[in-house]
């Protein structure tokens, strides 16, 4: 059990002249939830793919259960569940008859009566696949993945489109396979969600990881005051009365509300005197402070210091 689930050492992959994995290395541990962040075209499927045996390196090593996920493929299908973002089911098959056709190529599978209940999908499953809504095809896909008891999944975007009920019966089941025994590695775009869910955590961008480690030593102990205003404020002047290692910063503009950001290099400066001065400071300006906060940094936080606010196109 101490051995790694999967284990990709300076992996590469291209695409004609572009490079979309470049020297990538990280590790998931068996019995553990493993999420690869990333914004798009960071390189996170292309990785995916090529530890799923869809596709093949250009460079590196990878290793799937201890084997090779090309060469070992018929060895390891039986062993690894796998839930693509979307498709994967014949439009026509009902959702009830496929779930029990995938049961019936595994020697243990979970009944699939029990998954359609436990997914929400049993008044769904006489019903085809193209006639399922979104959030129905995402959790037939998940029971798919799992139906034959795994050792390692791959979830990709297991919870997109789905509503909050929805999304908490995927996180139950997540956190089951978990206690399970079963590795998991998840690609997500909700970091909450990642942050809950995850005993480790990889963030890629541009083919290359840029940080890893559990959400707790990602976020670390620093803790930030936040707070809104109607008109921007002079936030030179404000940083002016806060005691030195501090800092201020614009969060985001979001139609006429301006929100800041205050942090400092010790957390322990952020007690009541901070907060008093910052009050007073607002008070004495003529500036209405509202939804004044004191809040932990967030992996959402870290994911966008690392990885920048720009949109991408791809």
């Amino acid at each position: 059990m101490d051995t790694a689930a999967v284990e990709v050492v300076d992996l590469v992959k291209r695409y004609g002249t572009t490079t979309a994995v470049s020297g990538l290395t990280f590790s998931a541990r068996r019995g553990a939830v493993t999420a690869l962040l990333g914004p798009n075209g960071a390189g996170k499927t292309s990785t995916i793919e090529i530890c799923e045996g869809f596709r093949r390196a250009d460079g590196g090593r990878v290793r799937v259960l201890g084997l090779d996920p090309v060469a070992d493929a018929g060895a390891l299908k039986p062993r690894v569940g796998v839930m693509p973002q979307s498709g994967g089911v014949p439009t026509g098959a009902r959702a009830g008859e496929w779930l029990r056709l995938m049961a019936s190529f595994h020697a243990r599978p979970v009944d699939p009566g029990l998954l359609l209940e436990r997914l929400g999908l049993t008044s769904a499953a006489r019903t085809p696949f193209r006639r399922l809504s979104g959030g129905q095809q995402q959790r037939l896909s998940l029971a798919c993945a799992v139906v034959g008891r795994p050792e390692l999944v791959f979830l990709d975007e297991p919870t997109a489109g789905l509503d909050p009920q929805a999304r908490m019966a995927t996180w139950d089941l997540v956190s089951a396979l978990r206690a399970a025994g079963v590795a998991v590695i998840l690609t997500t775009h909700h970091m909450e969600e990642a942050e809950r869910l995850s005993d480790h955590v990889v963030i890629i961008d541009r083919g290359a990881v840029v940080a890893e480690g559990t959400p707790a030593e990602l976020t670390g102990s620093r803790r930030e005051v936040c707070f809104s205003t109607a008109a921007p404020v002079d936030a030179d002047a404000l940083l002016s009365t806060l005691p030195p290692g501090s800092r201020v910063g614009s969060a985001r503009a979001a139609g006429d509300r301006h929100e800041y950001v205050i942090g400092t290099e010790d957390p322990e400066q952020l007690g009541p005197e901070f907060l008093a001065t910052v009050t007073a400071w607002c008070a004495s300006t003529g500036v209405l402070a509202e939804d004044l906060r004191v809040r932990r940094r967030t992996l959402e936080d870290v994911f966008l210091e690392l990885t920048g606010r720009e949109l991408r196109e791809s």
